[in-house]
């Protein structure tokens, strides 16, 4: 009779196991959290918060930790496990994200809502749930969603980002005044960065080449570029060099009849001013 082989002693929650399997990797190489921060570029309490499963984190960091470990797509697939759903990303958006963490240079349109990027928690959970997601789920996504800001706060090495913002997505508030001033002040905050940009695009404008549609370029490793295109219903992810320089075209039109960087900040300003107080209690 064959021996019996020992059953593993780790978690068989995804959550559960996802943290173990990111503590053990660390403590098996002999690194402290210090140390693996500035090995990978994110900063040492997300990475502790990821390992006592306080969050999962976003899947740019987990995709840092694989390749710093050698250890292929092991934790993104766990992570995906741990969000709940393996098949909520599809393809295209999943290989999206894992350009996303590796692009060099990153500029997006935003036409009716602000992007993943420079969304606050409360902004990303209202969105969300007009989406439909509720409960656990809801908390899940938006938990995955804001973990994707730390690609613009990586300590040395974060790309440079610059969101070209419809002047509709500024006067459309959060339900929560408390929150829609949040947001306009965590947007500030992100535009005084030294490699992030923000124009806002009045509407005085007129129409423009993305009318109904937001997109995001990525300038890659070896130099191409590459767009996610996404609207109310669907995402799409366009490779194809002379598509992209199409919507490249588009963008640099609408950029140059934008607001300058100063305009835009002083614009956000007002927005900010005009946002309704909450009453003091």
């Amino acid at each position: 009779m064959p021996q019996r082989v020992a059953v593993t002693a780790l978690s068989h929650e995804p959550r559960k196991r996802f943290s173990e399997e990111v503590r053990r990797l660390r403590r098996e190489r002999g690194l402290s959290l210090r140390d693996l921060s500035k090995a990978v570029g994110w900063d040492s309490s997300l990475l502790g918060k990821m390992e006592a499963g306080s969050t999962l984190g976003g899947p740019e960091v987990v995709q840092a930790l694989d390749q710093h470990y050698g250890t292929g797509p092991l934790l993104l697939t766990l992570w995906e496990l741990a969000l709940g759903d393996p098949n909520q990303f599809k393809e295209q958006y999943r290989r999206y994200m894992v350009l996303e963490g590796e692009a060099t240079c990153l500029w997006h349109y935003s036409v009716s809502i602000l992007p993943g990027l420079l969304q606050t928690d409360a902004y990303a959970r209202e969105v969300l749930a007009l989406g439909g997601y509720r409960g656990k789920d809801l908390d899940l996504q938006v938990e995955a969603r804001v973990g994707r800001r730390k690609l613009l706060e990586r300590l040395d090495d974060s790309p440079p980002f610059r969101g070209l913002i419809s002047e509709a997505v500024l006067r459309t508030p959060l339900r929560a005044p408390e929150a829609w001033r949040h947001q306009l002040e965590y947007l500030l905050e992100v535009a005084g960065r030294r490699d992030v940009a923000i124009q806002v695009l009045p509407l005085s404008t007129g129409l423009c080449g993305l009318v109904s549609t937001a997109v995001m370029f990525l300038r890659l490793l070896d130099g191409t570029t590459v767009a996610y295109t996404e609207n109310a219903h669907r995402g799409e992810l366009i490779e194809d060099s002379t598509a992209v320089e199409r919507l490249q075209r588009a963008y640099d039109a609408m950029r140059d009849k934008a607001l300058n960087l100063a305009e835009s900040r002083s614009f956000i300003m007002r927005m900010l001013e005009e946002a309704p107080c909450v009453p003091s209690t």
